[in-house]
């Protein structure tokens, strides 16, 4: 007996917005704004209705990571557009830009790193002492502009 099926190619697979939602864990709105501000791409069928390519999936998994991580739609923006747009992202397009985000990532970490090594400082003093304070004022080059609020 013979298999007659074929395997579909990936960009031939449509979702329905309410599907991709679902699966992505987002609200539909969501993703008419990733929409909107050209994160993400639908097509419209002949009654005007919205449908994802399957791998759109992968886009939403990506920008939710990278909020998590505290950085902006803007720059996730960027580095999509730099992703090809006919095809599916291959492995080789997400790891250049992992690459490209390397850099920047480790300056998070070593921020976050000496955030939390001195977390204990910052929460006892308060912002209060802001003599002592390196992370906002240091060496209190504030208080040599005179009195008042000078940062708002």
């Amino acid at each position: 007996m013979t298999d007659n099926t074929t395997e579909i190619p990936a960009d031939i697979v449509w979702l329905k917005p309410r599907d991709v939602a679902r699966r992505a864990g987002v609200a539909v709105s969501t993703l008419h704004y990733y929409e909107k501000i050209g994160l993400i791409q639908s097509r419209r069928t002949s009654g005007d209705r919205r449908e994802y390519r399957r791998d759109t999936l992968r886009l939403i998994a990506f920008i939710r990571a990278s909020q998590s991580l505290g950085i902006s739609l803007a720059q996730i923006k960027a580095a999509l557009d730099d992703l090809p747009h006919d095809n599916p992202p291959d492995k080789h397009d997400w790891a250049r830009l992992a690459r490209d985000w390397r850099e920047d990532l480790n300056e998070r970490i070593d921020r976050l790193v000496a955030l939390r090594d001195n977390l204990s400082n910052c929460i006892g003093c308060g912002c209060l002492s802001l003599t002592a304070c390196p992370y906002t004022n240091p060496g209190d080059v504030l208080g040599k502009e005179g009195p008042g609020a000078r940062r708002l």
